[in-house]
């Protein structure tokens, strides 16, 4: 961090009042390309098969002719290997991810909180040149950049203190994503034998670093920022990481100058099922249809876009444009893709999230969820498989069962559709 001993303490202090609120400490989830910053939240009322240390060594052997076919040296995947534990709470972690469980309200209210946006415009300013210097070269905003810096790590100061080969080790091993976690250890393993990273510590998931790359994302993205000759994201220096950051962005399409999205008013008597991902239309078709922008003026227009109520009808609505979809490629969940677009804004200077939530209402647990996805498919509305993720199909079957019972088809998979369901 290119900021000096005051930046840092005062960064200090804000950290432990947001985690004194909270009663917890920050922890990192993974889903795609890089992890993002989450809180844990226990799984309730489901008994999963963790695995155990013995378990886990045997897939170590098992697991080495297939690594070092990959390109490990041997020697280096002896000594790396050695003494590798399994962590239960790793695998806890993997089936509990908050931006997938929590309500999205509860998830901006930590993702998007008062203390990050002003930690977040400080270290814009700290580090102005350095990231006006990557917004030149990569077209990607500095204030994205900073955004996903200060939700994956806290401005570099909360980066994980979790050795990567154990996470990676003991994922693969579970199983349940065995094959991504593999490949992802293998890459890892190329680091560690490259000689790249001192200390290899990072999340739960096995990311790392300031921006919390996944070890595939450092071989294909990281970038040699200051000219060191080393693509170093792990340093206190933030250059490589924030600038593989905007590389990654920009791989994946970033549009320069274009929103992600922006919050909206719905008018009365809305169509709620034009409210997806799936529905594009031209910003004039839905300035006709009676969207406005949530102040109530006329809409901006970046090109088509959808409409989306991540929290259902009585939710913010937004319209969202392909930059969601990139900022999507780090993590599909909604509430994570809008952490990250409405922390970029509210670094820039634009207001708070004006509509309001159903705050009575609360998540569904991952055995409720799980349950809401066999009985949708058993009342004939297919919800795409039985994972307990609330992703695009379900969803869609969600607003389908909604329609045929005459309610607002939104998509929200609240209470009251899990008990109709029933």
């Amino acid at each position: 961090m290119t900021g000096g001993p005051n930046f840092f303490e005062e960064i200090c202090k804000v950290l432990r009042r947001i985690l004194v609120s909270i009663g917890l400490a920050i922890v990192f989830g993974t889903a795609g390309a890089v992890a993002q910053t989450i809180l844990p939240d226990p799984v309730k009322g489901v008994e999963v098969e963790m695995g155990t240390q013995a378990g886990l060594e045997a897939w170590v052997q098992d697991f080495r002719p297939r690594a070092l076919a990959a390109g490990v040296p041997a020697a280096t995947f002896d000594q790396a290997m050695r003494g590798v534990e399994f962590n239960p709470k790793v695998v806890e972690r993997d089936r509990n991810q908050n931006e997938f469980t929590k309500t999205i309200w509860d998830y901006l209210d930590t993702a998007v909180s008062e203390d990050r946006v002003a930690l977040g415009i400080k270290a814009l300013e700290k580090n102005r040149a350095l990231l006006e210097r990557i917004e030149a070269e990569y077209g990607v905003e500095k204030e994205v950049v900073a955004a996903v810096w200060g939700l994956e790590s806290a401005y570099g100061t909360y980066r994980g203190d979790l050795p990567v080969l154990g996470s990676l080790a003991t994922l693969a091993y579970e199983g349940r994503r065995g094959a991504f976690f593999e490949a992802e250890l293998i890459a890892a393993l190329k680091i560690v034998d490259g000689g790249h990273v001192e200390s290899f510590t990072g999340s739960w998931a096995g990311a790392s670093g300031h921006t919390q790359f996944m070890p595939s994302s450092w071989e294909k993205f990281a970038v040699d920022f200051d000219g060191d000759g080393k693509r170093n994201l792990w340093g206190d220096d933030p250059a490589d990481a924030l600038a593989s950051t905007a590389n990654y962005l920009r791989h994946w399409g970033w549009q320069t100058g274009m929103p992600w999205g922006f919050e909206v008013k719905l008018p009365e008597g809305f169509d709620y099922e034009q409210t997806t991902e799936r529905v594009v239309k031209p910003v004039a078709e839905w300035q006709a249809m009676g969207v406005r922008t949530a102040s109530g003026g006329d809409l901006p227009d970046p090109g088509p876009g959808s409409s989306l109520l991540p929290g259902g009808a009585r939710g913010a609505a937004f319209l969202i444009f392909p930059n969601f979809q990139v900022i999507e490629k780090y993590n599909t969940a909604d509430a994570y893709i809008i952490g990250i677009g409405h922390l970029a804004d509210r670094i820039k200077g634009g207001p708070a999230i004006a509509g309001t939530w159903p705050r009575e209402l609360r998540a569904l647990t991952l055995e409720e969820r799980v349950e809401l996805q066999g009985l949708l498919g058993r009342a004939g509305f297919d919800p795409g498989g039985v994972d307990g993720r609330m992703g695009p199909k379900t969803i869609a079957a969600v607003k389908a069962f909604q329609k045929a019972r005459g309610l607002i088809p939104d998509g929200y998979p609240s209470l009251e559709v899990l008990g109709l369901l029933r």
